[in-house]
């Protein structure tokens, strides 16, 4: 399995080697050993969660204040424009985002790390998107920030045209609890 660094250099993209023949192909999806060598630490994921959503939609940007999560995200469906942004007040890269088209048909894997929000816009006619996370969620501490923060200025492929309500309210950066 490749891996490589977004502009963000704890975001890290992970690319399987695929081996294809006339009856199909086959791919190694997770491998705790080359993901430790590449986040350069040991983490446990407790929960894998299975994300189904049409075009247009668009979740996030979201993270949790306390029992902070990590997410290793991969699509089985679709294809969608996948993102993180560094919400950690202390980093050089306070409020920059990375974000890469992830698909079912190119197989790679985005990791989130700890102290980023995550959205995504689905692109395809439908997606489904299956993540590991670092630990469990909690309405408690879950928070969101708008999707079109103009302090974040992500570029998006297009509008959404489908947010839930948490979404359509979530307020700015400016307006929001984020990381020290």
């Amino acid at each position: 399995m490749n891996f490589r660094r977004l502009r963000l250099p704890e975001v890290i993209i992970f690319e399987p080697r695929v081996w294809s023949d006339d009856r199909g192909s086959f791919f190694v999806s997770f491998n705790q050993r080359q993901f430790t060598e590449a986040i350069t630490r040991e983490i446990t994921f407790v929960q894998d969660n299975h994300s189904c959503s049409k075009q247009g939609v668009l979740r996030g940007l979201h993270y949790q204040l306390q029992q902070v999560q990590g997410k290793l995200v991969r699509i089985v469906q679709g294809e969608v424009f996948d993102v993180a942004v560094d919400l950690r007040r202390s980093s050089p890269t306070f409020a920059h985002w990375a974000g890469e088209i992830l698909s079912a048909k190119n197989r790679r894997q985005m990791w989130i790390p700890e102290g980023f929000a995550h959205g995504f816009l689905v692109l395809s006619r439908e997606a489904e998107l299956l993540y590991k996370v670092t630990d469990y969620y909690s309405s408690e501490f879950e928070r969101t920030i708008a999707w079109n923060d103009p302090t974040l200025c992500i570029t998006w492929p297009f509008s959404p045209t489908i947010l839930s309500p948490k979404d359509q309210l979530a307020p700015l950066l400016d307006n929001t609890e984020v990381f020290p």
